[in-house]
């Protein structure tokens, strides 16, 4: 009796320790460090870092998405590398080099399966999320661009070279692939709404946008703004805006415009424009405060020091500040309460409160670029 005594409270002492050790991730969040190769581990309810982890290889131009637990982030690095980083035990899970040139992935809906877009060879690879084995190879013949996952274990992407965007389905036994050509010419972006219904190109080579209604059947290409763009005008771009950056505010768009000193406002079910907004430069990306009441634009180089604040009512802009020298990257709260600033040329993430403007917190990093927080783990697109 004595011994089984003894054996229940080690037990329960154990259980104790563990459940002492234990990690919640909701507020945690992982910041580029793009000149080292690492990722800063933060927390945002202590607007705090508490941890580097080191050995990504080339973050130049790097993304990231979550597992559904949001114990692992998958970073997708320009080098090709995929890297899997454990949050909780804060180090390099996993990782694989599967390409010579990669530009984004995706993460499925049921979070079994990582999907890579690469310019180098082209096409997208797709492994389980768990060991990183590979699971298909989707050659293209074409640099990938806006790939997103989609409803039904889906995912989406685009050619720039051939102008097709395709549906790889993996919710079967074998990859089912769905070609949509005449998208346009030399797409360079796409973004997926938040429901998974609408996927939009942006195109370089010609004016205008493409979208796709992927609740039909049989998706055919939706030409949007078809006189609006850079061809006309040839407009020089001095940084492709990122689409991932729209913002859907209410029932409208709104779109950092390319290569005009301007975003554009479009209604969701119509597609038509509604309403522009001149900024202070070239926008890169215009991000919409969780509640939708803002929208928070930076700039392209060299007027990459200023942040401007739309009211998405009036269309208005009702605040203007210089956080400092190259703002890359913008991250709000998931109730957007704050939003994090990653001013790379000064090495700091800067926090503000998205009421006052009121600046409350610096943290240090090194050349910060891209801010993800682990919400984006239960967000279609993202």
């Amino acid at each position: 009796m004595k011994s089984l005594i003894s054996a229940l409270a080690v037990a329960a002492a154990m259980g104790t320790a563990a459940f002492a050790e234990t990690i919640a991730t909701g507020d945690l969040g992982l910041i580029i460090e793009r000149a080292k190769g690492s990722v800063l581990l933060v927390d945002q309810s202590e607007r705090a870092s508490l941890a580097r982890i080191e050995g990504l290889g080339d973050l130049s131009h790097a993304s990231m998405v979550y597992s559904s637990d949001e114990r692992y982030a998958y970073v997708f690095g320009r080098d090709g590398g995929l890297t899997k980083v454990d949050i909780v035990e804060r180090k390099i899970a996993n990782r694989v080099v599967q390409a010579g040139n990669s530009i984004g992935g995706a993460i499925s809906d049921d979070g079994k399966l990582v999907a890579v877009s690469n310019y180098e060879p082209g096409g997208v690879r797709i492994f389980d999320a768990d060991t990183l084995d590979l699971v298909a190879d989707i050659p293209t013949d074409s640099k990938t661009i806006g790939l997103v996952d989609a409803p039904g274990r889906r995912f989406v992407f685009t050619m720039w070279d051939t102008g097709e965007t395709w549906i790889a389905d993996l919710s079967g036994s074998a990859v089912e692939i769905t070609k949509i050509p005449d998208m346009g010419e030399n797409p360079y972006d796409a973004l997926i709404t938040g429901n998974g219904r609408t996927y939009i190109t942006g195109l370089f080579g010609e004016d205008g946008l493409t979208a796709l209604d992927l609740w039909e059947d049989d998706p055919k290409p939706i030409r949007v703004l078809p006189n609006y763009g850079r061809g006309q005008e040839e407009m020089p771009v001095y940084k492709m805006p990122h689409l991932e950056g729209w913002a859907l505010t209410g029932s409208e768009f709104v779109l950092p415009a390319v290569g005009h000193h301007e975003v554009l406002w479009i209604d969701a079910n119509t597609l038509e424009e509604t309403a522009r907004t001149k900024t202070y430069s070239q926008p890169v990306f215009a991000m919409a405060r969780p509640d939708g009441r803002q929208v928070w634009v930076n700039f392209a180089h060299p007027m990459n020091d200023t942040i401007q604040v739309i009211d998405s009512v009036s269309k208005e802009i009702i605040h203007e500040f210089k956080p400092g020298p190259a703002v890359l990257h913008m991250e709000f709260t998931p109730r957007g309460h704050e939003i994090w600033l990653s001013v790379r040329d000064e090495n700091k993430v800067k926090v503000y409160d998205t009421h006052t403007f009121e600046l409350l917190r610096e943290i240090d990093a090194d050349s910060p670029s891209g801010i993800f927080f682990t919400a984006r783990a239960h967000r279609t697109g993202l």
